[in-house]
């Protein structure tokens, strides 16, 4: 059904702009003013079965993800006109105007028209998974449910702000050993592939016998210049070998089971896992969903399999009657400090208040780890360019030594 772009007037002459689906430009016309909205442009937009859902099919979700800062500023801004007492059908309307997110406008104005039809909130967020996630729908649900929409998006803000927070941080951190990682690899392709080769050329010129270490380097930059294109294939189909495997359950479970147990890094994702983990219970829990669904929501926000098969077990010692903090203290994989403030939490009835003080804990902990190991990598990747460097340098000025020794 062909979808039609307009602009018009609502009641106390606002201005409001928006999307409606019609047969044809008439209806579209007659369906506004049974609305109370009066046209004053209306034009065709794509429709629904041609690029929105050539990209849905394609299943790209670069291509149609929604930054979380628009998506927090749109919940908050939802937030503050549904607390105002505004009507949910005008508060879309509304935002349609505000949200400068081309893609988020265009779901938003989705959104309005499937409640404006009688569809609750959450399912006709459920319609874009993409954008609004389980977790999200989970939410807005109870919400809507509860009677309480104002205050569970005022919650969903903070807390799609705080996962953002420790994504950039995360971000942050690595982004200088990655940048030295690559320069490292872009000094020794280029030692290897253009400076080598002239020096080695010159040196069998001399006819001098060469030292070992100049016969290593020469070998492998002669590896290098020749075997680059089979070497870089069989990468490449390792590394799509390794990601399809890894996609599996098995494979899930061994890789994440490796990250866990890096001599470094290892710490620091048990900690921002646990720190996900955390702050989304809290969240689903002070938003009113049941222990259960909340449980299953945040196994997978978790992000780790080794962490989640341990909530996972916890969740079904829940409906057997049993408390939270045992299965994850049996698991193992939980701090000390995790499982006495959330037996404190179940046993004092705020179990959401205590896991938020958790998650709190972990981001700091994430920092705190994530600044020693930057402050540790850079001193270590440093000596390794410059040993590398070093090495190049000795192999070929052992020749000319030697060389000129025996003159």
């Amino acid at each position: 059904m062909p979808i039609f772009e307009y602009k018009g007037l609502i009641s106390g002459n606002r201005n409001t702009r928006g999307m409606v689906d019609a047969d044809n430009l008439r209806a579209a016309r007659v369906k506004l003013r049974s609305q109370g909205i009066y046209p004053t442009h209306l034009v065709e937009g794509r429709t629904r079965s041609s690029a929105s859902e050539a990209l849905s099919k394609l299943k790209l979700p670069e291509l149609r993800r929604i930054p979380g800062l628009d998506l927090s500023l749109f919940t908050s801004q939802f937030a503050t006109l549904i607390g105002a007492g505004i009507p949910l059908v005008e508060s879309l309307s509304a935002l349609t105007e505000q949200v400068d997110n081309r893609g988020l406008k265009t779901i938003v104005g989705r959104l309005r028209e499937s409640v404006n039809h009688g569809t609750t909130l959450a399912d006709a967020m459920a319609e874009h998974p993409q954008v609004f996630s389980e977790l999200y729908q989970a939410m807005v649900r109870a919400g809507e449910s509860a009677g309480a929409l104002e205050l569970v998006l005022l919650r969903l803000s903070k807390y799609i702000e705080r996962q953002m927070e420790l994504r950039n941080k995360v971000i942050s951190a690595m982004m200088y050993p990655l940048i030295m990682i690559g320069m490292s690899l872009v000094v020794m392709g280029v030692l290897l592939v253009k400076v080598i080769p002239t020096i080695a050329g010159l040196l069998e010129d001399l006819n001098q016998p060469l030292p070992l270490p100049t016969q290593v380097i020469i070998s492998v930059s002669q590896l290098v210049t020749t075997w680059w294109l089979p070497a870089t294939a069989t990468l490449a189909f390792l590394f799509l070998a390794g990601t399809r495997y890894i996609q599996t359950e098995r494979g899930r479970m061994a890789w994440d089971s490796l990250r866990l147990r890096l001599p470094v890094a290892g710490r620091v994702v048990r900690y921002v896992s646990i720190s996900r983990f955390a702050r989304t219970l809290a969240t689903l829990l002070e938003g009113g969903l049941n222990i259960v669904l909340a449980l299953d929501i945040a196994k997978k926000v978790s992000a780790n399999a080794v962490i989640g098969a341990a909530i996972n077990d916890a969740k079904e010692a829940i409906t057997k009657g049993a408390t939270i903090a045992g299965p994850l203290r049996q698991s193992g994989q939980f701090p000390p400090m995790v499982m006495h403030m959330v037996a404190v939490g179940e046993a004092s009835g705020e179990l959401g208040t205590m896991l938020a003080k958790v998650a709190d804990t972990y981001d700091e902990l994430v920092e705190n780890s994530l600044n020693r190991l930057t402050a540790l990598m850079g001193p270590i990747l440093l000596i390794v360019v410059a040993l590398v460097v070093v090495m190049v340098i000795m192999s070929t000025l052992l020749p000319l030594m030697n060389l000129t020794a025996a003159l």
